[in-house]
């Protein structure tokens, strides 16, 4: 039995791929790589075919992660075939409600597994960082890394309402 986990952004080049990187190594951390698969996709095709922005990865590897994903449009067949999709802000989490013609409890904003105020009506969103500097991607790496636990613990609990 796997859980399926997709990371949606607009572009699909730099937070997404960044979830998808940055999960991966956790998981793999907490040898549960054989339970767990993961990807990434974007709202818009601008940037299908391509890899990660540079930046995003040069911000990712000097955490010790890798990216390597190459850049895809989200589908609606992906919206029932992975187990939880992980929208990066808002805007995302809209757009993949409408592919889906509707709310579905496997999509969710990557902020509902972030730690924190548990009174906040609206969870966080992950700041798009392609026009800005440096420090943009790293709030984005630190808004996964926070996430990680919760969502590693989310896809658990899934495997276990199987069995």
């Amino acid at each position: 039995m796997t859980i399926k986990v997709l990371f949606v952004c607009m572009g699909n080049i730099c937070r997404s791929p960044t979830g998808e990187g940055v999960f991966r190594h956790y998981v793999d951390d907490q040898a549960s790589s054989n339970l767990i698969e993961i990807d990434s996709a974007g709202t818009l095709a601008y940037h299908s075919g391509e890899p990660a922005d540079q930046r995003m990865c040069d911000a990712a590897s000097t955490r010790g992660y890798q990216l390597d994903s190459i850049a895809r449009l989200v589908t609606a067949d992906d919206l029932t075939h992975f187990d939880l999709v992980v929208a990066m802000d808002r805007d995302n989490y809209v757009d993949l409600v409408e592919l889906n013609s509707g709310e579905a409890p496997n999509i969710k904003m990557l902020g509902e597994f972030i730690p924190g105020d548990d009174t906040n009506v609206e969870p966080p969103s992950v700041p798009d960082p392609y026009y800005g500097g440096v420090d943009g991607f790293e709030a984005v790496i630190d808004m996964i890394e926070s996430a990680c636990p919760a969502m590693l613990d989310h896809c658990l609990n899934l495997i276990a309402q199987r069995e």
